[in-house]
């Protein structure tokens, strides 16, 4: 036994059971300390993320051991809650504080606390996001289908060359308008379900299509019409309808930290005749948002006037938004599954808190997603602690964690942080949570994965230069594109939900906005990585047991990454594992993996070795 204290709260010895607790669950808590140490008395310091006043639970004896005393406590709590944890210790030989270090592993001295995430108990994960695949859209991107568009407003430059890059060349006078539309639209992504379904796609997420004046349209003219370029509501609730009789659902990106200054509750550029908060102090939507000289003074989202924030809390703006009735039942009435909510973390609570009420009032399978960056479940956010996690609020988040993680390794190594990683997540959040964990490699905020896997390191180079390496050469392509196939199969296996950022099944390149959002190439597809990506699709959807199965690591070195994923009843486990490096590896394979069935190989697999930038995915049942 080491001669210093022992607690890990990964190891089932110290902490059982692992990661978060549902409320009145109990959690067991053990510690070691070495006899050397003398007679110590040890103490369970727990700290609510709320504030208040600390636990201290005394921890009893429960046996010695040759080297070491083992000490014990159980703890429970009643209602959803993060804590932080660490141990004092105290008696006629000791007075120290043990806690958490780098490694997770207990340290004398300086150090963190350990996390203990207790949820309610009644949170499930909506039956949208259980199992498959989430495909994301950016909507005018993706497919054209050829209908005319009616009553466009003025102002927008309509593309007919498809497979152009997008215009990124502000004007004369400095402005990014993004304005040139290439005419994708609600019915063009109806006319591709059954594209979906070939990747086994379970749930489409949009970004946002209701009526805005820019191609991305984050700056919400309208939240109660969709934008003319897209069709109308006819055409969403057909496209709803539709995916939902092949088993898609679809997810909305929810705007509602911000408007477009360009709004019929704003009206800064007159568009919509006299009204508007900025042009008449009687608006309604005066108090929706926040000026303070004005009408040119207000806060905008992040220094942008053209996006004018607004005051969620405004009691006008939560009705209109969360109250009955208003935008977020309207949407889900016409055939939507949920809400991505853009900004999360701008998000204040009261609107959080109405918000997923109302989309659960509707359904319990409804979803609601948080776009949070970092650990959401003890973010703290404009100088307090969030609640993202605990039951009320999000069903589950973008994982840019695993995105970040899983990227960096697979172009550079370091099987430890990827692990790391994966593991800080699967103890912080609770389980209901991970399963609906909304897995990417890309998205429209971020490069194209084969990009930033094969292409130049981005650094502080602008838009002219990104422009100019939108295409890769076909060195850096085929380098980048079997790194992304092995990314894919690790992105596929982890807990959670892979999503597919549309075209990177295609071999889509391109860096940041708005290279990343170029049309979608069909007819110029690559073939074959689209149908391995289909594959990995198939996997999910023929073995459903990934909305609950066991994660269990195998290897994580700077060559290779592989994990079993195991069904509750320990029947079926599956093998993702990868070759990430430029020489032939030995896989270890677990017991029973000798003789297991081959589900997808990309590369060669040969006699338990995977060749150089190659991948497996083995299935063994009992």
């Amino acid at each position: 036994m080491p001669q210093t204290p022992y607690y890990d709260s990964r190891d089932p010895e110290c902490k059982s059971p692992f990661g978060a607790l549902k409320t009145g669950e109990e959690a067991t808590i053990t510690l070691r300390l070495p006899k050397s140490m003398g007679a110590c008395h040890p103490t369970l310091a727990l700290q609510s993320a709320e504030g208040g006043e600390p636990i201290n639970l005394p921890m009893a004896l429960n046996r010695m051991e040759r080297t070491c005393n083992v000490f014990g406590a159980v703890f429970a709590w009643h209602s959803p809650r993060i804590w932080f944890y660490h141990f004092e210790l105290a008696g006629m030989d000791c007075h120290q504080t043990i806690m958490r270090g780098p490694d997770g592993k207990a340290v004398l001295g300086t150090g963190g606390g350990w996390q203990l995430t207790v949820y309610d108990a009644r949170m499930q994960t909506p039956a949208c996001l259980r199992e498959g695949v989430i495909y994301q859209i950016f909507p005018d991107r993706f497919c054209n289908s050829g209908q005319p568009k009616q009553g466009v407003p003025e102002g927008r430059i309509f593309r007919d060359d498809w497979q152009g890059v997008p215009e990124w060349r502000p004007t004369p006078e400095g402005k990014v308008l993004n304005n040139d539309y290439f005419g994708g639209d609600l019915a063009g992504v109806a006319q591709k379900l059954d594209y979906l379904v070939s990747l086994g796609v379970s749930c489409i997420y949009l970004n946002p299509i209701f009526e805005a004046h820019s191609n991305h349209r984050y700056n919400t003219a309208d939240y109660l019409k969709i934008d003319p370029m897209l069709g109308n509501e006819e055409d969403f609730a057909t496209l709803c309808a539709t995916a939902r009789e092949k088993g898609i659902a679809v997810i909305l990106d929810g705007v509602f930290s911000h408007t477009g200054s360009d709004s019929v509750y704003f009206n800064r550029e007159g568009r919509y005749g006299e009204g508007g908060a900025y042009r008449d102090k009687a608006s309604p939507y005066y108090d929706w948002f926040r000026f303070y000289d004005w009408p040119d003074g207000y806060e905008s989202w992040w220094g942008f006037y053209t996006l004018p924030n607004v005051e969620e809390q405004s009691s006008g703006y939560l009705e209109f938004i969360a109250g009955e009735g208003g935008v977020a039942e309207k949407w889900l009435r016409l055939g939507a599954s949920g809400y991505r909510l853009d900004v999360a973390d701008e998000l204040p609570d009261v609107f959080l808190d109405a918000l997923y009420a109302r989309v659960k009032a509707h359904s319990p399978d409804c979803a609601v997603i948080g776009e949070v960056w970092e650990d959401a479940s003890n973010k703290v956010s404009y100088g307090y602690r969030r609640r993202y996690l605990l039951g009320a609020q999000m069903d589950s988040v973008m994982n840019y964690p695993f995105k970040d993680a899983l990227l960096w390794y697979i172009r550079h190594g370091g099987g430890e942080g990827l692990l790391g990683a994966i593991m800080t997540v699967l103890e912080n959040y609770p389980p209901p949570v991970i399963s609906a964990l909304m897995n990417s490699l890309s998205t429209h905020d971020t490069m194209r994965a084969i990009t930033a896997l094969g292409g130049e390191p981005l650094g502080n180079h602008d838009r002219a230069w990104q422009r100019d390496h939108h295409t890769l050469t076909q060195e850096q392509y085929w380098r980048g594109r079997h790194l992304f196939a092995l990314a894919s199969i690790v992105q596929f296996g982890l807990p959670g939900i892979p999503c597919i950022y549309y075209g990177d099944e295609a071999g889509m390149s391109g860096y940041k906005d708005p290279f990343n959002r170029a049309c979608y190439p069909w007819g110029q597809e690559d073939t074959g990585l689209r149908d391995f990506i289909g594959i990995l699709g198939r996997v999910r959807a023929e073995h459903r047991i990934f909305a609950t199965a066991e994660f269990l690591p195998v290897t994580f070195s700077d060559e290779v990454c592989s994990f079993v994923r195991r069904s509750e009843d320990g029947q079926t486990a599956i093998l993702f594992a990868v070759n990430r490096s430029d020489r032939e590896q030995a896989l270890l394979l677990p017991e029973g993996f000798g003789e297991a069935r081959v589900l997808a190989i990309y590369g060669k697999y040969k006699g338990g070795a995977l060749s150089p930038l190659s991948g497996v995915v083995l299935l063994c049942r009992k």
